[in-house]
């Protein structure tokens, strides 16, 4: 399994971790929520996509919505 690739909210594009989860690396990020700063683990298992927070587990069809996910929840920078 490759070596996840580890960014802070804002670090990557949304292209950025987009193409590591298409190439099968989990994308952790740290982001602030919850009064701290927490990881977040964003991963593709080739058919769906997944955001796993500290409180849930997000579970995305396809790439439009991890996309959405991931700019909503200011895990990556505007590009």
């Amino acid at each position: 399994m490759p070596e996840p690739l580890r960014a802070k909210s804002g670090e990557l594009t949304a292209d950025e971790i987009l193409d590591a989860l298409r190439e099968g690396r989990r994308v952790i990020v740290e982001a602030e929520m919850l009064g701290g700063v927490h990881e977040v683990s964003l991963r593709h298992d080739g058919t769906t996509f997944y955001c796993d927070t500290p409180t849930t587990l997000h579970k995305h069809p396809d790439e439009e919505g991890m996309r959405d996910c991931i700019l909503k929840m200011g895990y990556a920078r505007d590009e």
